[in-house]
């Protein structure tokens, strides 16, 4: 278990400032992650990589010369916000472009998407490349479904030798898009992680038993087994990858082809044992008419403290062995000699590590802190209720809804408080609640609530005070955030609320109710809404697998919002 942290809830903060402290020739701290401390030529591709913390040396270990440019490092196992990631490109890319390459998952997905819009918005030219190694994880039919592991630590690689040697943003991307389609990995657990704080581990393995194919965070894998002797595991290992190759390599055979082979420890599988495995994956690999080029043994996505291990083959062609075999300088991951670098000046050092303010409008700081104070009101409704929320999400789901809405409220609240007192105006106050609390929360609920204040703050804006009308237009275009991630009414989702709770008010505003007036019934729909998803199955998400439980329980997502629009009405009246 995870033994040594002061407060869980600043784990991932506290990290990556000691991550920068002790690494500061390479890495600088810029909001939502690092970016190089060392200067790049003007109109070099910036590769911008990212996930959740809590898998180093992925992500910030690999930023550095011939590797990222910058690297997103979201909450434990959470993908960073769409913000964070926003604000470590921007602070990562010199002019060619940004290339965003990170892991397959649902949240990650979503956070970065909205971020290359942003960029691109924002007239930076960007291109996104997934990472789908994972043979465990869906039938190569369906290989863009794939989980990215180990094998992020190949594509970003290469992508990153070939924005070193001055390659335009679309070669990146095509070199990128080539070393995932030749890249395949395969793991095993022994057992499972647990993150700090936490009293038990994520999951758990019966004694003597592995997990084969479980992801990195603990997803379900394809099956169980003994634990085999160090050949039988490599036996395991090899022959799954050897089972499906990439096609050119297929319609060729293995005799003569080269690969990397990366034999990677999840956690707390030690060094020694991966070398006796690593004999035993060669001396197959041999036997198969591979031929083994620059292979990697050690810790290179891990997932804290689990026992594990996963193989990656990283087929080559010529460039792809050339781009692997370039010099590379991070703090976890060298390559070659060293290579001079300059660093950046102490102005760019500094800059980037608070979230930027720009001052609002006399009459929008005033809004803004009336916001900030509606923040702390919901902060406050979800303390108290965090457990019954939690006991309503643990009937058909995982349980942590009241958790995740506990630390994202209270980064909300703390990031909504401080941007009030630099003078930020009503719709920055709202976007930057939005970025902390999507970090914190993390999943895809921190993804929706992120979103939703960050289309709030987007349409209130820092020149004026909002008047009622303007707050219906930015709860509806936040209401518009949500339902693009795809539930609709009668779901059993937090949408089930949502939706009558933005018809009532709009409805009653345009009416000529005052704001007051027509939140307070809107904000009884809502609650009505919320309590009458009880009889409702569920269609989204992790209950949908066990929606028969669900039913005769209200939604916890619905119950959350239902009652934060109670304690914002508190404020507002």
């Amino acid at each position: 278990m995870t033994r040594l942290f002061n407060d869980p809830a600043d784990f991932a903060d506290e990290m990556v400032d000691g991550f920068v402290a002790a690494n500061g020739d390479r890495v600088r701290r810029v909001h939502g992650g690092v970016a190089r401390s060392t200067t790049s030529p003007a109109g070099t591709v910036a590769l911008v990589v990212g996930g959740g913390s809590g898998h180093y040396p992925a992500f910030g270990g690999l930023v550095g010369h011939g590797l990222a440019a910058g690297a997103a490092m979201g909450n434990l196992f959470a993908s960073p916000s769409a913000q964070q990631v926003t604000a470590v490109a921007k602070a990562s890319e010199h002019g060619g472009g940004v290339l965003l390459s990170y892991g397959n998952y649902a949240g990650d997905v979503l956070n970065f998407d909205a971020a290359a819009r942003a960029l691109t918005e924002a007239g930076i030219d960007v291109r996104t490349v997934r990472v789908t190694d994972d043979v465990a994880s869906a039938p190569s039919t369906e290989a863009h479904k794939r989980r990215g592991i180990a094998g992020d630590l190949c594509v970003f690689k290469v992508a990153g030798a070939a924005a070193e040697r001055g390659d335009d943003l679309d070669a990146v991307t095509a070199i990128a898009a080539r070393a995932n389609d030749r890249t395949r990995s395969f793991g095993v657990a022994f057992s499972g992680c647990s993150l700090p704080g936490a009293d038990e581990p994520l999951f758990t393995v019966p004694e003597g038993r592995m997990a084969i194919g479980m992801g990195i965070h603990g997803e379900r894998g394809i099956g169980e087994a003994d634990v085999p002797t160090a050949d039988g595991l490599a036996d395991l290992l090899v022959d799954k990858l050897l089972s499906e190759l990439p096609s050119d390599v297929a319609d060729a055979g293995t005799d003569g082809q080269r690969v990397v082979p990366v034999l990677n420890g999840l956690g707390s599988v030690k060094y020694e044992e991966l070398f006796v495995v690593f004999g035993a994956v060669q001396r197959k690999l041999d036997a198969a008419g591979v031929v083994v080029v620059q292979p990697e043994v050690g810790e290179l996505v891990t997932s804290f403290d689990m026992a594990g291990v996963s193989l990656t083959l990283f087929w080559l062609d010529d460039e792809l062995e050339e781009l692997w075999a370039a010099p590379a300088d991070a703090p976890a991951y060298r390559k070659g000699g060293a290579v001079p670098q300059q660093r950046v000046s102490e102005q760019e050092l500094a800059a980037g590590a608070e979230v930027p303010v720009a001052p609002g409008s006399a009459e929008s700081q005033e809004s803004a802190v009336r916001i900030a104070k509606a923040i702390t009101a919901v902060r406050g409704t979800i303390d108290d209720h965090v457990d019954e929320l939690g006991r309503i999400d643990a009937v058909a789901g995982d349980g942590d809804h009241g958790i995740g809405m506990q630390r994202g409220s209270t980064a909300a609240d703390r990031a909504a408080q401080d941007a009030a007192s630099r003078g930020a105006g009503a719709g920055s106050v709202l976007a930057i609640a939005g970025d902390a609390w999507s970090d914190k929360a993390g999943g895809t609920s921190g993804a929706i609530w992120g979103a939703a204040l960050e289309a709030l703050g987007r349409v209130l804006g820092d020149d004026q005070r909002p008047s009622a009308t303007t707050v219906a237009q930015a709860v509806h275009a936040a209401t518009d955030a949500i339902l693009a991630f795809g539930a609709v009414p009668g779901d059993k989702t937090m949408v089930d609320a949502l939706v009558p709770f933005d018809d009532v008010l709009t409805a009653r505003i345009a009416a000529g109710d005052d704001l007051a007036t027509a939140w307070s019934a809107a904000a009884a729909a809502s609650t009505s809404a919320a309590d009458a998803t009880a009889d409702l199955l569920p269609r989204m998400g992790r209950a949908r697998t066990h929606g028969e439980d669900a039913v005769g329980t209200p939604d916890a997502g619905a119950i959350s919002f239902a009652l934060i629009t109670t304690a914002v009405l508190r404020t507002i009246s």
